[in-house]
């Protein structure tokens, strides 16, 4: 996965995601469930590649960030809780899509308690 609609398409594939266009500015594509809106991906373009944001938990963050160099603390976004991907072909599908649905997972409504 390297490019702007293959990452589109990827967070699409997620049920009840859509995409948004918040910023005025195109560069910009935010992905949110359509549940409650919170975003769960940001996909944007940054030195030259495509970049995905994606909520982390930290102890996870920490761990890819240590396994893939293409994985860095977020651009504009909290630090602790977000990660860039940086799509520049290091990274195999599966583990990019596996972050895209951690965070699908994360921003996803909570269950109301009975």
């Amino acid at each position: 996965m390297t490019t702007r609609e293959e990452a589109i398409a990827a967070c699409l594939e997620l049920p009840g995601a859509y995409e948004d266009y918040p910023f005025r500015d195109d560069n910009w594509t935010v992905l949110r469930h359509r549940a409650n809106r919170k975003i769960f991906a940001m996909v944007f373009e940054r030195q030259g590649r495509i970049w995905i944001n994606v909520k982390a938990e930290p102890m996870q963050g920490d761990f890819w960030r240590r396994a893939f160099s293409a994985v860095v603390p977020a651009y504009h976004m909290n630090k602790e809780h977000w990660l860039s991907i940086i799509l520049d072909g290091s990274m195999a599908d599966g583990d990019i899509l596996r972050l895209i649905e951690d965070s699908f997972a994360l921003t996803a409504p909570k269950r109301k308690k009975k």
